[in-house]
């Protein structure tokens, strides 16, 4: 890697995915673009808006949806990301496909479950550089489709969260005078 390409724009290699072999996360924070790809998924963007500001505490650099589009196998389908405040559950991501509804919300500090339709599919964990790692839940029907979008939302959003007591005591904390 030389200084001229950034790490967000080199991919670590492609994943070994148990359920459908090598996925490969293109992340470029910088341009605000999420590619995900895989012989035996569907290819997978996340996009924001050129002239969106950057948020460097998104991979993707926001978490406005007004500033986002996500394609699923060159469709477009509804991005909504929360805003993200003090619960962990503020941090989810809804995703609708043929009104099918994937959704990221954080459920530890490191990692992320992927739903659909209120199912649980499987546990993401991504440090928010494009590296993404999924373990699907013994049993769960897992589509090829359902894994392109939780590698993308887990590479576009990062994965995990704050327990909301944690969260109070650092804002109070920061509030203190020092």
């Amino acid at each position: 890697m030389t200084d001229s390409q950034p790490l967000s724009e080199t991919p670590a290699g492609p994943v070994q995915d148990d359920l459908f072999g090598p996925v490969t996360v293109l992340l470029d924070s910088e341009e605000g673009r999420v590619e995900v790809l895989g012989d035996a998924i569907p290819p997978v963007t996340v996009d924001r808006a050129p002239e969106a500001p950057a948020d460097a505490h998104v991979p993707v650099g926001t978490r406005n949806g007004d500033h986002l589009t996500m394609t699923v196998d060159g469709e477009p389908v509804a991005l909504a990301p929360r805003k993200g405040r003090l619960s962990r559950r503020s941090y989810a991501v809804d995703v609708t496909r043929d009104g099918v509804v994937h959704r990221l919300v954080p459920d530890s500090v490191s990692g992320s479950r992927l739903l659909k339709d209120g199912r649980h599919l499987g546990d993401f964990s991504s440090d928010g550089d494009g590296r993404v790692l999924a373990t699907w839940r013994e049993g769960a029907e897992v589509s090829p489709a359902d894994a392109s979008v939780g590698y993308a939302l887990a590479a576009a959003f990062g994965t995990g969260g704050q327990p909301m007591w944690m969260m109070a005591i650092e804002a109070a904390s920061e509030a203190l005078p020092w």
